[in-house]
């Protein structure tokens, strides 16, 4: 660390205390995405953004790195390696088809504000049968899929007005570009391994499973 965060909080006059560093650190390391159009998540963007040199150099012996992007304004913490928590392959297959939704809307210039793509719900299941080859997740076990979504900060629900036929649509957010990449091509490489290694076997093949991030 360049300084400590004892040191960072005398600097700001009283503006920022200890327990604002050590909290916006932690929350980097769990939420990984802090934008700042987020209520929740604006002051510690900010803190981020005025002290990162600081925060790149702790995070780093814990294996994590940073990247910022000013243009939509977000900073995302990312594993210098590939473990990380367990990701089932219903999560990994609707980030690889939101991912490729959202490459599709850059191509296009549909991105909306603060570099968020909007997908409604027939879109999603046109485009998840033909990346994915079954069929999309029911509504329920996509609002569910969603929740964790939005908490590595790649995507949020957003419900339908009421005379919507769908109940709801997805925001694709602009960290999925730094968070979705090679690797979890790799992990969907890895489920499709087991599962064959689990036909070959005679057993069912499971929808799900678990790799390491």
């Amino acid at each position: 660390m360049k300084r400590s965060w004892t040191t960072l909080s005398q600097l700001s006059n009283g503006v920022y205390a200890v327990q604002d560093f050590e909290r916006t650190a932690y929350r980097l390391v769990v939420e990984q995405v802090l934008y700042a159009s987020d209520r929740s998540t604006r002051l510690a963007y900010h803190l981020v953004e005025d002290h990162y040199d600081d925060f790149v150099a702790a995070l780093a012996p814990l294996g994590i790195r940073l990247e910022r992007n000013a243009h939509y304004r977000y900073v995302v913490a990312l594993p210098a390696h590939a473990e990380g928590v367990p990701v089932t392959l219903a999560e990994t297959l609707l980030l690889l088809v939101l991912r490729q939704r959202y490459d599709e809307a850059m191509r296009q210039g549909l991105v909306e504000d603060e570099g968020v793509v909007t997908v409604e719900l027939p879109d999603l299941q046109e485009a998840y049968q033909a990346l994915a080859g079954r069929p999309m997740p029911d509504v329920g076990t996509l609002r569910d899929l969603a929740r964790t979504l939005k908490r590595w900060g790649t995507c949020r629900l957003v419900e339908s007005e009421p005379d919507d036929a769908q109940p709801f649509h997805l925001q694709v957010r602009p960290a999925i570009v730094d968070i979705v990449g090679e690797q979890w091509l790799q992990r969907l490489d890895q489920h499709n391994r087991d599962d064959e290694g689990e036909a070959a076997d005679g057993d069912d093949v499971m929808e799900d499973g678990d790799a390491a991030a």
